[in-house]
């Protein structure tokens, strides 16, 4: 997953410890963090900025990874980089572009 999206990405089991990895590369084989370790006991998916750990106050996104009884096995997280976007300042900009070529095509 981390390949695909680029992001910062964790992930650790129910049982064991995980991986943090960032920039393709594994930075750590012994990770748990605060985030992981709650949707491991709630499980549900967080969305949350954490107070301590080595993604403290930045955004992350984690969820729950279920076995096929639907009991959790572990967890997954990202840094959210979707959360510090201001997404309709994104789409206000995006409309007055897609105005500015429409009237240049007149």
């Amino acid at each position: 997953m981390h390949s695909v999206i680029g992001l910062p990405t964790t992930i650790r089991s129910l049982k064991r410890k995980g991986l943090r990895l960032e920039n393709g590369k594994i930075l750590d084989r012994d990770y748990t963090g605060p985030v992981l370790e709650k949707v491991l006991k709630i499980n549900e998916v967080v969305h949350e900025v954490p107070t301590e750990g080595v993604y403290r106050g930045k955004n992350v996104v984690v969820a729950p990874i279920h076995s096929k009884d639907g009991k959790v096995i572990a967890a997954i997280g990202i840094v959210d980089i979707l959360a510090i976007i201001d997404l309709p300042s994104v789409f206000h900009e995006y409309t007055s572009v897609l105005q500015e070529v429409e009237d240049a095509k007149k």
